[in-house]
C-alpha cells in the first residue's frame, strides 16, 4: 500500500510549491518502488505449449478459462476459484463443496460457444487464468491475445489423459500446492496404469465396437483420436467413428450408424437413451436389442465426457468395468465413493451414491 504523501485541498495552499514539487517526487518514486517489488514477486513459468509467463509466486485468484479448466481446479485447490465458467444446477451443486457451490459464473474464454468477454475477465479480477486442454496454435493465439488485452498471465495445459499427472504438477507448481497436486497425480496415473495393465491382456480383434453417441438425436460423436473419445481406446473398446479426415466431434447420418451397427453404445442423453427401444432407427441396431446401452454418470461432472477433463478418470475405470466386467470384478460403489472423496471433496452418502449408478448399468432390451 502506498500513503499519499500529498497534503488534502484544504491545506495544499500553504504548502510553498517547492515542497509540494518534493512531495510528489517521493510519491512517484514510492509508485515506483512498489511496481519493482510487485514484478520482484514474479517469475517466469513454462507452459504446456512452450510460452514463458511471467507469473504470480503464488497465485491465489484463478480463473478457468473452459470447463475441462474448472473441474482440474475445483479437484486440486478450490479455495482459488473466483467463478464457475457456468453456474452448476442444483442436482451437480449438491456434489460440490458448500463453500464453491454459490460462486458465480462468467461465461468461457475458449472453446466452442465462448461467452466471457475482457470486461467480464477484469471484474472478476483474477491474478492468473488456466486453460486446459489442446496446446494448438489457436489456443496459443488466443491466450496471447488475452493476456495481451487484461495484463493477467494467462497459461495452458495440457488436457490429454495419459498427461494427467504432468498437468496436476504443473498446476501445483503454480498456485503453490505441490504435495497435493502430487498426491493426486499419483493416484490418477496408478488407475490409468491398472487399467492399461488389464486391457492389454485383450486382443485388439476381440474388443467391442462401441459407438459414442451425443445429442438428443444421439448422432453427434467423436472420432477417433477425439479428446472426447480418448478412455474408449483406453477402456478396452474400438471406436467405430473413424476420423475420415475429420477431428473431435463431428455429426453422422443415421444409415451410417445402421452401418457401423456396433457392439455396444455409450450415450450422454437420458432422454434418448429411454427413447431408443422404440425409435425405428436405434431399435433395429443389435447393442440395443442385446441391452448393450450404457448411460455415463454424470454429476457433478461427466464421467465419459462433457467437459473432457479430469473427471474422465473415474469413467475410464467405470467404462473398463462395463466392457469387460471379468477382469474388472472390484465394486463400483467403493471405487466411486473413493474418488469423490479424493478428488471432488465430498462424501457420498448412499442415496448420492444411487443416483449416480442407478442407470450406469447395461439397459435392458
Amino acid at each position: 500500500m502506498i500513503l499519499c504523501l500529498i497534503p488534502p485541498a484544504a491545506t495544499r495552499k500553504h504548502v510553498p510549491s517547492r515542497a509540494m514539487q518534493a512531495l510528489v517526487a517521493v510519491a512517484i518514486t514510492l509508485v515506483g518502488l512498489a511496481v519493482a517489488v510487485e514484478a520482484a514477486f514474479a517469475r517466469p513459468f513454462v507452459d504446456a505449449a512452450g510460452r514463458t509467463v511471467e507469473v504470480p509466486e503464488r497465485a491465489k485468484r484463478v480463473l478457468a478459462a473452459g470447463p475441462p479448466a474448472s473441474v482440474l481446479l475445483y479437484t486440486l485447490a478450490p479455495e482459488t476459484m473466483i467463478g464457475w465458467v457456468r453456474a452448476p444446477s442444483p442436482d451437480e451443486a449438491a456434489f460440490l463443496t458448500p463453500k464453491t457451490r454459490g460462486l458465480p459464473a462468467y461465461g468461457r474464454l475458449t472453446g466452442k460457444g465462448n461467452t466471457a468477454n475482457v470486461e467480464a475477465v477484469l471484474l472478476m479480477k483474477p491474478d492468473l487464468i488456466i486453460d486446459v486442454g489442446s496446446t494448438a496454435p489457436t489456443y496459443v493465439s488466443l491466450a496471447d491475445r488475452v493476456q495481451a488485452q487484461t495484463g493477467i498471465p494467462y497459461i495452458l495445459l495440457d488436457g490429454a489423459i495419459d498427461r494427467t499427472g504432468e498437468t496436476y504438477a504443473k498446476l501445483g507448481e503454480l498456485i503453490g500446492t505441490p504435495e497435493r497436486a502430487r498426491d493426486l497425480a499419483t493416484y490418477a496415473e496408478a488407475m490409468i496404469a491398472e487399467v492399461k495393465g488389464r486391457i492389454d491382456s485383450i486382443p485388439a480383434d476381440r474388443r467391442p465396437r462401441v459407438y459414442y453417441a451425443r445429442g438428443p438425436r444421439g448422432l453427434e460423436t467423436g472420432v477417433t483420436g477425439s479428446i472426447n473419445t480418448e478412455i474408449l481406446d483406453r477402456g478396452g473398446a474400438r471406436n467405430v467413428a473413424e476420423s475420415g479426415g475429420a477431428s473431435g466431434l463431428t455429426t453422422v447420418s443415421p444409415e451410417q450408424v445402421l452401418a457401423w451397427n456396433p457392439d455396444a453404445i455409450i450415450t450422454l442423453d437420458p432422454a434418448f437413451r429411454r427413447g431408443m427401444s422404440t425409435d425405428p432407427l436405434w431399435s433395429t441396431l443389435g447393442a440395443v436389442r442385446a441391452g448393450r446401452v450404457y448411460q455415463t454418470p454424470r454429476l457433478p461432472f461427466g464421467w465419459f465426457d462433457s467437459p473432457p477433463g479430469i473427471n474422465r478418470l473415474i469413467g475410464l475405470r467405470w467404462l473398463a468395468g462395463l466392457l469387460h466386467p471379468d477382469l474388472f470384478p472390484e465394486p463400483m460403489d467403493a471405487i466411486a465413493r473413493d474418488f469423490y472423496k479424493r478428488f471432488y471433496h465430498v462424501d457420498l452418502d448412499a442415496g448420492q451414491l444411487d443416483t449416480l449408478l442407478k442407470d450406469a448399468e447395461a439397459a435392458r432390451p
